[in-house]
């Protein structure tokens, strides 16, 4: 796993990566994997695709990384060290494997001991916020909150919100984290801007995202796989072919991991790094709001 950290300063003035990028989430017209669409219209479209694979989504997610993303969402968490008492922000986590570790984590950590004095006044103020735009999803995750037993747990919350116009306050979460779902937003740099406001000072942004693979043969398979297996895949399991074509377009459509974390430092990000995993597959930027 290679760790890049970006390190370039940013003014006001976009740099000359962000330009094409920022042209198109500025007009009103925005893409619905390779199709061009209405801003309107991708909302509704991205909301139809994740009513539609809702009940398959976590069954699927195993079988197109091979279990992988497991191993994946375990890095995530691990970058956001979690501690108990935190106030923490899922976005487009309505499945709830996101906030599950993280609540697991805490739990760890109280059963090591290290917070045994306070342990009843911090499991009162941990609170994990889940937050989707489909309540599908989040019905979803409620589901596997009872069957994981933390369906009377306080400290989970679940939230019907979209991630571009958060009701949350300004400076109020000590984390924010957002795995596999900033690709299918109408506007990634509206998503960022909120990310950085509701983020207390010393908050981390953490972002997970199926991304590109710079290593030519590797780039080749992984093509092959994406358009020929995954839709294929999904209309076997799922029994929806054009909600995985979708999906698999939409990765080939988000930014580059370079020009991703010079959005987010243009959100007024700092220490702004990303992870390869897996050659690319997917990446972990991270930045800090100070």
């Amino acid at each position: 796993m290679a760790l890049r950290t970006v390190t370039r300063r940013f003014g006001n003035k976009l740099s000359p990566m962000l330009s094409s990028t920022s042209r198109l989430l500025h007009s009103h017209a925005t893409s619905f994997g390779f199709k061009q669409v209405n801003e309107d219209e991708k909302a509704r479209m991205v909301g139809n695709v994740f009513t539609s694979v809702a009940a398959n989504y976590d069954t699927m997610n195993d079988l197109m990384s091979a279990g992988l993303h497991r191993l994946w969402k375990d890095r995530l968490v691990s970058k956001l060290n979690p501690f108990p008492g935190m106030k923490h922000l899922d976005v487009a986590g309505g499945t709830g494997d996101v906030a599950f570790r993280i609540l697991e984590n805490i739990n760890r950590v109280k059963q090591r001991g290290l917070r045994d004095v306070f342990e009843d006044t911090l499991e009162a103020e941990t609170q994990i916020y889940v937050c989707d735009i489909n309540p599908n999803m989040l019905n979803v995750g409620k589901q596997r909150a009872m069957e994981k037993g933390f369906g009377e747990d306080g400290s989970l919350i679940w939230v019907e919100g979209n991630a571009e116009s958060l009701s949350f306050q300004n400076d109020s979460m000590d984390g924010y984290t957002i795995a596999f779902g900033i690709r299918n937003v109408t506007h990634i740099e509206k998503v960022l801007s909120e990310a950085h406001r509701v983020l207390k000072q010393g908050g981390r942004f953490l972002c997970l995202e199926l991304s590109h693979v710079g290593i030519p043969i590797f780039k080749d398979l992984y093509d092959y796989y994406s358009f020929s297996v995954i839709p294929y895949m999904g209309e076997l399991v799922a029994g929806d072919r054009e909600s995985y074509q979708y999906l698999v377009e939409s990765i080939r459509r988000f930014p580059s991991q370079e020009k991703f974390a010079s959005m987010i430092a243009d959100a007024g990000f700092q220490n702004v790094e990303y992870e390869n995993l897996v050659g690319g597959v997917v990446a972990i930027h991270s930045g800090l709001k100070i």
